[in-house]
């Protein structure tokens, strides 16, 4: 059996509250419960094993249970998040999705079958292999979203060895390997999943006051929103022990006020891909962006500055990509970086470096600098064309107070002077309303023009 060890283990959990959802606890007990039920629907559904599933909808109890039973099943999972009709068929395409589960709010599951061919490339060979798989799609912030397959089984390997059990707040999706991770970890360690539907500031805070979360994950623009709103000030967080944040560079600015908000808790960077999932990793300490990757199951090296890593659970490719792996195995994170010993602290994407008259300039830094100013509450920080420099650099801004284009770019330029070099102070800023993040909760930083 795939997961036979983790069934084991969450049975000698039995009342151990194991997710937190609509605040009513269910226990390790009734969630292995659920999950044979699932395994007798999914016969009745046609379901075989080897069989290409697609979830869709908000982590629940029962897609807890269903994730167990698909991976008992040694199927292959896609799950969905909020994507447009035609992205749907698309990704339903090049996952060669046989089976659909959409749950929809109130928790009620519609099942759909999809006429398909038998599945080729990798998942063929996957499923030859005997294995539970793993697709999913990356964010596609610098290009088309590539479809990365995992083995089940390589994947959870890591999750053999217990780790602290912790009640968890956060971001759960499913569609994200964070998410996954977050998950898993938790089933694995007799840890509580504490859901939370609506992915609003007030509502994650008053889930972790009410139920005691001791930890937190979340991307640096969703604990920014935290901040921004005052949520973390209205409510009671001094349960909070640990706080993990990744998917993105967390501004330093953001870092130190956070601490503030949350003296109890110590917060830690972890990095992962959606190729790769998350290794461990330690912060220099809570104000620093600096990390080391603690994981004896993966290898980091840096070359031209470039982030490499190699682990015995990457992804085994894409399905609509060419393989990304080096001839001696190690994958291109395309994550700039600098390094201090064993220590590295992340710059940013490569794809995102803006080239000012042939000077490189990091979106993340400039965007530490300006949320310092006053009256910021947030911004993005990208390059756009310049037929004399190549590019500029451009800001959009969210104010906390009424605030012209004019004014703030004024202002903009004094404190920038002495704190970053000339080329790096935005040329254009503009003041905006609209969220500047997608539903994933990371930055919309793609490049214009």
């Amino acid at each position: 059996m795939p997961i036979g060890w983790l069934l084991d283990r969450m049975a000698s959990w039995e009342d151990v509250e194991a997710v937190i959802w609509r605040a009513e606890p269910v226990s390790y007990e009734q969630l292995l419960g659920r999950a044979r039920q699932w395994r007798v629907r999914l016969a009745e559904d046609g379901v075989g094993e080897g069989h290409i599933v697609a979830l869709e909808g908000g982590l629940s109890p029962d897609i807890c249970a269903l994730l167990i039973a698909l991976i008992q099943h040694r199927a292959v999972i896609v799950p969905l998040g909020p994507v447009s009709d035609r992205n749907r068929f698309d990704f339903l395409q090049i996952a060669q999705g046989q089976h659909v589960y959409a749950f929809d709010a109130g928790g009620a599951v519609k099942v759909s079958h999809r006429p398909c061919s038998p599945p080729t490339g990798l998942l063929r060979e996957l499923i030859a292999r005997g294995e539970p798989g793993l697709v999913l799609f990356t964010s596609g912030s610098s290009g088309n979203p590539k479809a990365v397959v995992h083995s089940l089984e390589r994947l959870l390997w890591k999750f053999q060895k217990p780790r602290a059990r912790l009640r968890t707040a956060g971001l759960f999706r499913l569609d994200h390997i964070a998410g996954f991770d977050s998950i898993f970890y938790a089933l694995s360690s007799g840890g509580t999943l504490i859901v939370v539907e609506n992915y609003q500031p007030d509502e994650m805070c008053r889930a972790i006051e009410h139920h005691a979360a001791n930890h937190l994950t979340a991307t640096p623009t969703f604990l920014r929103l935290l901040l921004g709103s005052g949520a973390c000030w209205r409510h009671d967080l001094s349960s909070l022990q640990l706080v993990t944040y990744g998917s993105e560079v967390m501004p330093e600015a953001t870092l130190h006020v956070l601490r503030k908000a949350m003296p109890n808790a110590r917060f830690i960077q972890k990095y992962g891909l959606t190729e790769l999932g998350s290794p461990r990793s330690r912060s220099k300490d809570s104000d620093s962006a600096w990390i080391k990757i603690v994981d004896g199951d993966f290898e980091a090296r840096v070359v031209n500055g470039t982030l490499q890593i190699r682990t015995r659970s990457s992804m085994l490719g894409y399905l609509n990509a060419p393989d990304p792996f080096t001839a001696d195995g190690w994958f291109d994170t395309g994550d700039a970086v600098e390094t201090d010993g064993e220590y590295i602290r992340i710059l940013g994407r490569k794809s995102e470096v803006i080239n000012v008259g042939g000077e490189k300039v990091y979106p993340a830094e400039v965007e530490n600098v300006l949320l310092e100013m006053p009256n910021v509450k947030d911004v993005i920080v990208r390059g756009e064309p310049n037929q004399i420099l190549g590019n500029i650099v451009s800001a959009a801004v969210s104010v906390l107070e009424p605030e012209t284009a004019e004014s703030l770019g004024s202002r903009m330029r004094k404190f920038c002077k002495g704190r970053l070099a000339r080329y790096k102070i935005p040329v254009k800023v503009e003041v905006v309303t609209d969220a500047q993040y997608g539903d994933r909760f990371k930055k919309q930083r793609a490049q214009k023009g």
